[in-house]
């Protein structure tokens, strides 16, 4: 152990010796020479004398004495010393042999005037420090003995010795885990559905589609299984499952034999999953109290028809407006309900939204809601009472008078549309009724720039299983091949790039591309991610991916965001060629290869990987390291062939390895990003039959799309189908459809 350096380590030393100083005789005697180093202002100075005092106790706890329990009924014998700057005592008694032993040490420093006693008055100091110590437990116990002392227990009340010498703690019993199970099986399919609630009646709701065909009471089994699996995964301690199903519970507790042979297998593995919670029970309650379950089964059911699952059902409201009544009617059926109902048949007062501040203005009243105060608190200071008339100061310190819902309605009636369009002010009775120049002419509206629905990204499990196609062009100048288009293929998982010059792109360009740079080269990919364009979308392309089993996925209309990796694959490729075609600009086809090159080999954020070494299990071998060999280069030179073989085949084993830690980095890089674009998002949802502006397309407005004055939004539309991404389908008020449309593109028409 070595020597204290400083204050803070020397205060943690002598914490340590105070923990054992019964066991150290005269310890504040041999603390003393660095004792004084703890006092305020006084320099950390650790001299000769410190450390033969430190060498001492060292010394001391190597040999430490063995202290002994006292024995009842015999004599104790007290030593007690003092010395110039401490005193110390030792209790001990004699054993069985009439030899003494150690029970207790005392010490402590000298402070004050006590320094200038004499020898005899420091042992008798001593001695009325050692009769007079009374140990830091037993001031504990006396200050609990006191306690009781002062409140003793009351003889009526009954005392119970259940407990007698154990300590007793408050605990708190927490209502077990529930689970509600229950299987549907139809002929288009069966589901399950697993409602969990927990202690504290949080209700956690599970729905799973059973992709093979079986009959209700294999449901039911197949239904608990999953539950059960998910309650072993979640180390519940405690689980109380219900379900409407007789069969399969009495099965399970033993009251029913198994007979059939089909269900020995499900009942089997139920059990063994039984038996893993510690504490598990079955009960039986009728359908009618299993709703939950029941519906949610219903639910995966009903959608094992499709052949791809929703990731997302969207739940949303709408109001059911009644169609309007003739006057006569609605008259009439106002007359009947004033006779009917004399009391409830009364006329609802709209609150004028001036009366709050006129009131806190006038006589400093405020509203009961607290958020409410709050505003008119800080809205007031903007406006001032003149005349029974309630203004708003605006910024040139102009005084604009505040006007009711109806005022304002009037004052939109009368002002000719020309005059807002010059101003481009709001009057504030019309801002706050929520009439302004936007509502008046919604085809000149700003755009919304704000996301309609959270994040999708696209999960890529393994290399080459999905690509994202695009072509770049036409490039000017062209090559000298007369080349002036890019179709470029990136891997979602690796970041791999391929990429190929060409005259024009048509539908055999992009089948052709597809087989032998794909195909031919890596595997056949499950899907592909193109945009609408005719080079993507036609019967060969379509033929193509049926005849290899390839699914082919498009974006939405002037929508790139949704073939992201892709587009950003585009701009790196652009700026590696920018920097390698030098002053020929017709020779960028020539230098394809060397800037795929260079994005193969460049480190990807992504997976903290790059793409070459995620293909080929090892990073590529430069030029520069062939001209100047590294030291990988120069270690493999002295290489067997056999090493060299066994040195690749340790490289491919862990390439599976290396390929999960850049999935697991791909999912937080995918979730961060996520969590950031969440935040900007405004959500937004359409549906069908509802009426709908689209973005003017397309969106550069030129002289041959009507210049700067033409309208930045086109329609109505009529919403025709809503999908679960976000997109949707548009019709015109003839029936034509119109290309399916992100909802980005798209706002609420008012007529």
């Amino acid at each position: 152990m070595p020597a204290p350096r400083n204050v803070s380590v020397l205060k943690s030393f002598q914490g340590h010796l105070a923990y054992i100083r019964r066991f150290i005789s005269n310890l504040a005697g041999r603390c003393q020479p660095f004792s004084r180093l703890l006092k305020k202002e006084m320099p950390f100075e650790w001299d000769e004398s410190c450390q033969n005092a430190f060498n001492n106790i060292k010394a001391y706890l190597t040999k430490p004495p063995v202290l002994v329990a006292p024995i009842v009924g015999r004599p104790l014998l007290l030593y007690i010393a003092a010395q110039e700057g401490s005193v110390g005592a030792l209790l001990t008694q004699c054993d069985d042999n009439n030899k003494e032993r150690s029970l207790y040490y005392l010490s402590r420093t000298l402070v004050g005037a006590e320094l200038n006693y004499t020898s005899i008055e420091k042992t008798c100091l001593a001695l009325a420090f050692a009769i007079n110590f009374v140990p830091q437990r037993a001031i504990k116990g006396q200050a609990l003995a006191n306690f009781l002392a002062d409140h003793p227990v009351p003889a009526e009340w009954e005392l119970t010795e259940e407990f007698p010498d154990e300590e007793i703690f408050l605990v708190e019993v927490l209502p077990p885990w529930e689970m509600y199970f229950d299987g549907a099986a139809r002929r288009s399919g069966a589901g399950a559905g697993v409602p969990f609630v927990s202690p504290k009646k949080d209700l956690l709701t599970y729905s799973f589609v059973l992709t093979q065909a079986c009959s209700n009471n294999e449901a039911e089994y197949q239904d608990i299984l999953l539950g059960l699996g998910m309650a072993v995964e979640m180390q519940l301690p405690q689980l109380h499952s219900y379900g409407d199903s007789t069969l399969v519970i009495k099965q399970l507790t033993g009251e029913f034999e198994v007979k059939k042979p089909e269900l020995e297998p499900f009942w089997r593995q139920a059990g063994e999953l039984l038996a893993q919670i510690p504490e598990a029970s079955l009960h039986f309650v009728p359908r009618s109290e299993n709703g939950p379950a029941d519906a949610l089964a219903g639910i995966a059911a009903s959608l094992a028809q499709f052949d791809q699952l929703p990731s997302e059902i969207p739940i949303c409201e709408r109001w059911v407006i009644p169609p309007p009544t003739e006057d006569g009617i609605e008259e009439e059926q106002t007359k009947k309900i004033e006779e009917s109902f004399p009391i409830l048949a009364s006329q609802n007062e709209v609150r004028d939204w001036r009366e709050p501040i006129v009131n806190f203005l006038r006589h400093g009243t405020l509203p009961v809601d607290l958020r409410e105060r709050v505003q008119i608190r800080r809205a007031a200071p903007k406006y001032v009472f003149i005349h029974d008339i309630l203004y708003r100061r605006s910024y040139e310190g102009l005084l604009l008078r505040c006007l009711s819902k109806e005022e304002g309605s009037q004052v939109l009636k009368e002002t000719p549309r020309w005059n807002l369009a010059i101003t481009g002010r709001r009057c504030s009775g019309a801002h706050r009724n929520g009439s302004n120049l936007q509502t008046i002419n919604q085809l000149h509206a700003d755009y919304i720039h704000q996301a309609p629905k959270p994040l999708h990204p696209t999960v890529a499990s393994w290399p080459f299983e999905a690509w994202g196609m695009d072509i770049i062009g036409p490039i000017s100048p062209k090559s000298d091949s007369d080349r002036q288009y890019i179709l470029a293929a990136t891997d979602y998982f690796s970041k791999w790039a391929e990429a190929a010059a060409y005259r024009e792109v048509k539908a055999a360009t992009v089948v052709d591309f597809i087989r032998t740079q794909i195909i031919y080269r890596y595997r056949v990919p499950r899907y592909i991610m193109t945009d609408n364009g005719t080079p993507f979308k036609n019967n060969v392309m379509d033929r193509f991916c049926e005849k290899f089993c390839i699914q082919q996925r498009t974006s939405t209309a002037y929508n790139p965001a949704a073939n992201g990796l892709t587009e950003a694959f585009n701009k790196t490729l652009c700026k590696i060629l920018k920097k390698t075609i030098g002053a020929n600009k017709r020779s960028w086809d020539e230098k394809l290869g060397e800037a795929l090159w260079a994005y193969r080999t460049s480190f990807r954020t992504a997976t903290q990987s790059t793409p070459f070494s995620l293909v080929y299990g090892i990073e590529a071998v430069l030029p520069l390291e062939v001209q100047l060999p590294s030291l990988r280069i120069a270690m493999r030179e002295g290489l067997t062939t056999e090493e060299c073989a066994q040195l690749r085949l340790a490289e491919l084993e862990s390439l599976d390895e290396q390929r999960l830690e850049a999935q697991q980095r791909l999912e937080c890089y995918q979730s961060h990003m996520t969590r950031a674009f969440n935040k900007k998002v405004r959500l937004r949802s359409f549906q069908k039959g509802d009426l709908v502006l689209a973005v003017q397309r397309p969106m550069l407005f030129t002289s041959k799309t009507g210049g700067k004055f033409a309208p930045k939004w086109e329609g109505p539309y009529v919403v025709q189908e809503a999908y679960t991404n976000g997109a949707y389908k548009l019709v015109t008020a003839n029936g034509s459809e119109l290309p399916i449309t992100n909802g980005k593109f798209l706002k609420r028409f008012f007529p």
